[in-house]
C-alpha cells in the first residue's frame, strides 16, 4: 500500500502499544491459572483425567458433532482422520496444495500421495470445481472405490482444507465427492468458530479435525481434536489414538497399529478454560475485521471477508495485495515498523518431498500465493 506508516499507526491504536505486535498471540483472562493448578493438585496430569473428558464434552457442545476425541495436535488428528475412512499406504487423497505443511505430511503418515488440486479465489479453499474437472479426466470407479487412471492407485479420501477459518464450498464438494465415493476429512485446523450454512466447519465431511497450537483462537500450548458425526468411528479413533490397547484391570494387549496420541490432561485444563472465552474471542476478532474492512475500504488493498451463507472465526485475517512485488514491499516494511506479517504459504508441490506428486494447473492458488499476506490478529 502506498503508506505503510498509516497502516502502522492504525494497528498500533488497535492494540494501544508501541511495542513489537506479533501476528496472532495467545490471552489467558479465564480460569486457566485455576484449573491448570487443580489438575497438578490432583495428580493426573497425563492423558487421563476429568479434564480431558471435559473438553472432549465441550468440543462436541460447541460443533455440534456427535463425537469428540482429545488428541495431541492437530496433525495427529488429521493422519488418524484419514486412516478411520480407510486410507492405506500406496494410496492417494486429493487436497489443495495452498495449506499449512501439516495436511500434507498427515497424507504421507499415512503412506499415501497427496495429490494437489487448485483452490477457489473466493475461499482460498479446495475448488470443488477443480476436484471435479479431475475425477473427470483421471478418475474411474471400480468395484472397491475411486482409483486414478494416470496411476492406477486408488484415491481414499478428499481433504479440504478451511483456510484462514474462511469456510471451504462445501455443498458442491460433498456432492462431487459423493458421485466418485471418496469419503471427505474436513481439515479443519484453523476453523474452530467458523460455520457453513450453519454448520460447524470439521462436522460436515466425515471426520473433521481441529488444532489447539499456540497461535490458534483458543489454545492449550499443544493440542487437537477429532469431531464426527460417526459414533463408530469416533469410539474407534479413541482406541487408535490410546494405543489400541484392549481395556483390561491390568493386562496390555493391543490389537491393532495404534498410536500414543491422546491429549495429557494439562493441555486438556488449560484447553477448557480457553473454550469457556471462546465466544468472547470470536466476537473481538469480528469487530476487530470490520475495523480493518473500513481501514482498506477504497485503499487498493482488498481485506478478506467471510462469503455469504458463510460465518468465519477470522482467526488470521488477510489482505490481497496488487501483485508479488507490492506484497513484498509491504512484508518488509511492516516488519521493519514492528508490525508483524506474514505471507501465506509456499504451494506444497515447490518442497523437496513433495515435488513429485500429481497436481493440476494451480492457477489460483499461485495468484493468492503472490498476494495474500496476514496482518495481525490477535484478540485485544
Amino acid at each position: 500500500m502506498s503508506d505503510i506508516n498509516k497502516f502502522v499507526s492504525f494497528v498500533r491504536e488497535q492494540y494501544k502499544t508501541d511495542q513489537f505486535i506479533p501476528l496472532h498471540e495467545p490471552r489467558f483472562r479465564g480460569n486457566e491459572k485455576e484449573y491448570l493448578l487443580d489438575t497438578i493438585d490432583s495428580t493426573f496430569v497425563s492423558s487421563v483425567g476429568a479434564y480431558v473428558d471435559r473438553f472432549e464434552g465441550m468440543m462436541q457442545d460447541i460443533t455440534g458433532a456427535s463425537k469428540a476425541i482429545a488428541v495431541v495436535n492437530g496433525t495427529a488428528s488429521l493422519q488418524v482422520a484419514l486412516r478411520l475412512v480407510g486410507v492405506q499406504a500406496g494410496d492417494e487423497v486429493l487436497t489443495q496444495a495452498l495449506t499449512f505443511i501439516a495436511t500434507a505430511n498427515a497424507i504421507a503418515y499415512n503412506q499415501a500421495s497427496p495429490i494437489f488440486l487448485d483452490v477457489d479465489l473466493d475461499t482460498m479453499g479446495l475448488s470443488p470445481q477443480a476436484v471435479s474437472e479431475f475425477l473427470d479426466q483421471f478418475g474411474e470407479l471400480r468395484d472397491d472405490g475411486c482409483y486414478n487412471k494416470s496411476t492406477g492407485k486408488r484415491i481414499s479420501a478428499c481433504m479440504p482444507m478451511h483456510t484462514f477459518g474462511f469456510p471451504v464450498h462445501m455443498d458442491e464438494l460433498m456432492l462431487i465427492c459423493k458421485k466418485w465415493h471418496i469419503p471427505v476429512v474436513e481439515d479443519a485446523a484453523e476453523s474452530l468458530g467458523s460455520y457453513y450454512k450453519g454448520k460447524h466447519t470439521g462436522t460436515i465431511g466425515a471426520v473433521g479435525g481441529f488444532s489447539f497450537n499456540g497461535n490458534k483462537v483458543v489454545t492449550c500450548g499443544g493440542g487437537g481434536a477429532l469431531v464426527t458425526n460417526n459414533i463408530e468411528l469416533g469410539v474407534h479413533a479413541k482406541y487408535l489414538t490410546t494405543t489400541a490397547k484392549r481395556p483390561h484391570p491390568y493386562e496390555f494387549f493391543h490389537d491393532e497399529f495404534g498410536y500414543n496420541y491422546r491429549m495429557p490432561n494439562l493441555n486438556a485444563a488449560l484447553a477448557c478454560a480457553q473454550l469457556e472465552s471462546l465466544n468472547g474471542f470470536l466476537a473481538d476478532k469480528r469487530d476487530l475485521a470490520a475495523e480493518y474492512t473500513e481501514f482498506f475500504s477504497g485503499s487498493g488493498v482488498k481485506f478478506r471477508q467471510e462469503l455469504p451463507d458463510t460465518k468465519a472465526n477470522y482467526w488470521l485475517m488477510c489482505v490481497e495485495l496488487e501483485n508479488r512485488a507490492a506484497r513484498e514491499e509491504f512484508l518488509k516494511d511492516s516488519n521493519a515498523n514492528g508490525i508483524m506479517t506474514r505471507p501465506i504459504w509456499q504451494l506444497m508441490y515447490r518442497l523437496p518431498m513433495y515435488q513429485h506428486c500429481q497436481k493440476d494447473s494451480q492457477t489460483n492458488a499461485a495468484f493468492l500465493e503472490d498476494r495474500i499476506v496476514n496482518i495481525p490478529s490477535s484478540v485485544r
